[in-house]
């Protein structure tokens, strides 16, 4: 990432094992709603969040990640969090992003379900002085249950505006919560480990070159990648 560049941008981590096109879309839809220049897929090297008894090598997910963004010019690669050997903390991230770029107004990118944990995150509170959120809602949400405050910041941030399919939150320090209501495409990571692993077709799940990768150099093929 460039340190002097100035721009809105949109944070996507995650384990990205295997990148597929829900993950795409879904950048895409948010990238277009908050009107960003850039969203950077950001890959964990380990998750705290995440229970999985094998990952992919960070290598080899970085590479299906670097084929998947490469025909979108809004799109581009964090590796940041690869070079650590620790917790991929999203605190120590953010941090470290606006060291590089201080002038930078991010967004980082979460879905709903994991954002309704917040209070469990390293330094929660910490994080909102470096980042505004925006939140992907489930396709189909329903006002009451899915644009919702976690109860952990319900006294930090309060309603501010509504626009087209976004509901926007804010406190004190102008930052934002911005609940985005995306069509997204139902596709799930674990779901197309376990349909390599049984042989069956992953076309139209994953990029076509990311199809390509996975079938050549035989990944999620055993048991350890379910």
């Amino acid at each position: 990432m460039d340190n002097k560049k100035k721009e809105r941008a949109g944070l996507f981590g995650g384990t990205f094992d295997p990148v597929h096109l829900g993950h795409l879309r879904a950048a895409e839809e948010i990238r277009e709603q908050l009107s960003l220049d850039m969203v950077y897929f950001i890959p964990a090297a380990i998750p705290p969040h995440k229970n999985t008894t094998h990952t992919t090598p960070s290598g080899q997910r970085l590479d299906m990640l670097r084929l998947a963004v490469a025909e979108n010019p809004r799109f581009d690669i964090c590796d940041y969090e690869l070079g650590k050997s620790t917790l991929s903390y999203t605190v120590e991230t953010l941090r470290h992003l606006n060291e590089l770029n201080p002038d930078s107004d991010y967004y980082f990118i979460v879905g709903n379900e994991l954002f309704g944990e917040i209070e469990t995150w390293k330094e929660y509170r910490g994080l909102f002085r470096l980042a505004n959120f925006a939140v992907i809602t489930r396709p189909g949400y329903s006002d009451a249950n899915e644009a919702k405050l976690p109860l952990a910041l319900e006294n930090d941030f309060s309603y501010y505006k509504e626009k087209d399919d976004v509901r926007f939150y804010i406190d004190k320090n102008s930052k934002l919560i911005a609940f985005s209501k995306i069509r997204g495409l139902e596709i799930s990571s674990t779901e197309i480990r376990r349909y390599v692993k049984s042989g069956r077709s992953i076309k139209y799940l994953v990029p076509a070159s990311v199809e390509e990768y996975i079938l050549s150099n035989n990944i999620y093929k055993t048991e350890e990648y379910l």
